[in-house]
């Protein structure tokens, strides 16, 4: 591990000062936690966010013999005490600069609400860790870049959560384009379906704040408002198990809804399979049209990306779940050969009438979870780069960005990928940032 800048050292202890009785339990010290990686090499992994995706990525990291888990953090007491009952011997932190002044700490995964990936992946590079980040891997495309930089000024391995990439299924329907299979491919589709009317999350009123959650640190740099249970957004059962995945993904100072959420996904492996890093030009309409609950993000969204050599488009609603191709979600790439369907589960391809492309199915789709952490442990004890980098994730969440943007001014948005600024529109300009509160920071 790269020695800390001992400017940055002294900032995390004394930001950390008041954290520090928040150890909740372990009971070997970090010294003898750095003899055993030594002895045995093994990565000491910290979690930041305990939530519904880190509970997996917690029990991936458990099943690696060479992976320790040492350190998990979370300013939600239940979600801190699952960690810490699944990870034994782990110490416990509510806040996470005491986690990253760790020195028996490598690497951490960063589970938290979008609004601080950023931050805690900065400050992670900073402090030398390994980072596996999850998608999108930012609120804003400003707070992207400057991850890319950390993860190249401090020489970190930062991987992103896109595990679609880490998926045989996907990998087989990239190799099948790239081999120009396909023909020319001219439009691609990607899309999301449900139906979630009338009541969608529901209107609860605001209240205080649980008394084993700490909602000003869950706010960090996001604006002060009061406590809404929606925009938490966690809902556990007797046993501390989700009862469904959690609602701050439909506020904008958290997240970007659907755009965000899934079709970072999608959007991944259209680059890949494009061999594309951002697009020309997007346009977007949509609405909150029908659903009557208190989120702000759109229940009725078409997204279209214009490439150099190909359209493609995103679609998603809430409202109605009747499939696209007979599938809730997935990617089409119409090519002038023949049709590639592919999703998590299966790949189908059909031909054009005419053509001597042969049909293919294929069923053996896997999630790509354990194989992408598995990547990522590899590439921290290698040193070389993972499947999703950071540059990559960072190019796949700003193009769903967007598309956010493109619907929230209402504008088509030129875009200038090279040095990442949109050509024409202050306005629009204006929302590839949202500023910090309080002294929360990217700067130093």
């Amino acid at each position: 591990m790269a020695p800390h800048d001992a400017g940055r050292r002294s900032f995390l202890k004394t930001m950390a000062a008041g954290a520090a009785g928040t150890t909740l339990s372990g009971g070997m010290t970090a010294r003898s936690y750095a003899r055993i990686a030594g002895a045995n090499d093994r990565v000491s992994v910290g979690i930041i966010g305990m939530g519904r995706m880190a509970r997996g990525h917690l029990n991936n990291l458990l099943g690696f013999e060479d992976v320790q888990v040492t350190a998990i953090c979370d300013v939600y007491e239940p979600n801190l005490a699952y960690g810490l009952r699944r990870a034994d011997g782990a110490d416990g932190f509510r806040d996470f600069r005491a986690l990253l002044d760790r020195e028996d700490v490598d690497a951490v995964v960063v589970g938290s609400p979008d609004h601080w990936h950023a931050l805690h992946t900065v400050l992670a590079c900073q402090a030398g860790k390994d980072v596996y980040v999850e998608k999108p891997i930012s609120l804003t495309v400003a707070e992207g870049r400057k991850m890319v930089e950390a993860a190249h000024r401090y020489d970190r391995v930062v991987q992103v959560g896109t595990q679609q990439r880490s998926n045989p299924i996907f990998r087989q329907a990239v190799e099948i384009i790239h081999r120009g299979d396909l023909g020319e491919i001219s439009f691609v589709r990607t899309w999301n379906v449900s139906n979630a009317y009338p009541d969608g999350i529901g209107s609860p009123p605001d209240s205080a704040p649980p008394p084993d959650l700490d909602w000003d640190l869950w706010l960090g740099p996001a604006p002060r408002v009061a406590f809404n249970p929606n925009r938490f957004g966690v809902q556990l059962n007797e046993q501390g198990d989700y009862t469904r995945w959690a609602t701050f993904r439909w506020f904008w100072d958290y997240a970007g809804g659907m755009m965000t959420d899934w079709g970072v996904h999608l959007l991944d492996i259209v680059h890949w399979a494009m061999q594309v890093d951002y697009p020309e030009s997007v346009s977007a309409s949509g609405g909150k049209l029908l659903l009557r609950d208190n989120r702000e993000t759109p229940d009725t969204l078409v997204a279209t990306f214009r490439y150099p050599s190909f359209v493609c488009t995103y679609e998603n609603r809430v409202c109605n779940g009747f499939p696209l191709e007979g599938r809730g979600y997935g990617i089409l790439f119409h090519g002038t050969r023949g049709t590639l369907f592919v999703n998590r589960q299966e790949l189908e391809v059909v031909p054009e009438a005419g053509s001597d492309l042969q049909p293919l199915a294929s069923r053996e789709g896997r999630g790509g979870h354990a194989a992408h952490m598995r990547d990522f442990i590899d590439a921290v004890k290698a040193r070389t780069q993972p499947v999703c980098d950071i540059e990559t994730g960072h190019r796949s969440s700003s193009v769903a960005m967007l598309g956010n943007i493109a619907y929230r001014s209402g504008r088509r948005i030129d875009w200038d990928g090279q040095r990442e600024r949109i050509l024409g529109d202050d306005y629009a300009a204006s929302l590839l940032w949202k500023p910090y509160r309080g002294a929360w920071s990217l700067d130093g």
